[in-house]
């Protein structure tokens, strides 16, 4: 079960989830977009939201700045979440605006708001749920996609349902969260996306 678990909170780890909601928009979207105009945006948010925080956080191991690839700290926790902040504004300033795209700017603009208040809460000693916040947030921009386009995508809604089920027991099992921290980073995922959405829906 603990490896199980274990597999869950990396495979679901929040890294992806910028990356995640990129393919999953053109993959639901029935508008026609090029491939130059995916790969214009699904590769350099692929660099910059996983390769880039991946030698971003080993730099900061070899400082000592963070003990460990689970953070288990707030305040190990601020100087990834503002390093994520910053290459999120990136996106928005220098990648979107090239092959623009909506929805998937407000996506983005939702991220921002999410992972900004992550950070606020940290200096209050407050470590949200990185994971939940990712899960529950995919989970949000699912269903705002499928109201918009009105396309049935009911069963990759109902999966992310179950998603976020089994990565708030993986948390819990694992003992990297409590209870409040859980609850606080499904209500910021699903939140966020809900406050950008009046701007393109």
């Amino acid at each position: 079960m603990r490896v199980f678990l274990t597999l869950i909170s990396y495979v679901f780890h929040p890294l992806f989830v910028p990356v995640g909601g990129t393919v999953a928009y053109f993959l639901i979207t029935p508008k026609y977009t090029p491939l130059e105009v995916q790969g214009g945006n699904i590769l350099p948010i692929f660099i910059l939201t996983v390769i880039i925080p991946i030698v971003t956080y080993l730099i900061l191991k070899n400082l000592g700045i963070v003990k460990s690839v689970t953070m288990p700290t707030a305040a190990e926790r601020r100087y990834p979440v503002a390093i994520h902040i910053v290459l999120l504004l990136m996106i928005l300033y220098k990648v979107l605006p090239n092959n623009f795209v909506v929805e998937l700017y407000f996506y983005f603009v939702g991220l921002l708001i999410a992972s900004f208040t992550s950070l606020v809460l940290l200096f209050f000693n407050f470590k949200t749920s990185l994971h939940l916040v990712g899960v529950a947030g995919l989970f949000m921009y699912l269903i705002n996609l499928s109201v918009h386009f009105e396309i049935n995508v009911i069963i990759a809604i109902s999966i992310f349902a179950l998603l976020i089920g089994l990565v708030t027991s993986s948390r819990l099992y694992l003992k990297a969260h409590t209870r409040p921290e859980l609850v606080a980073g499904i209500a910021i995922g699903i939140l966020s996306q809900l406050l950008t959405v009046t701007y393109w829906l």
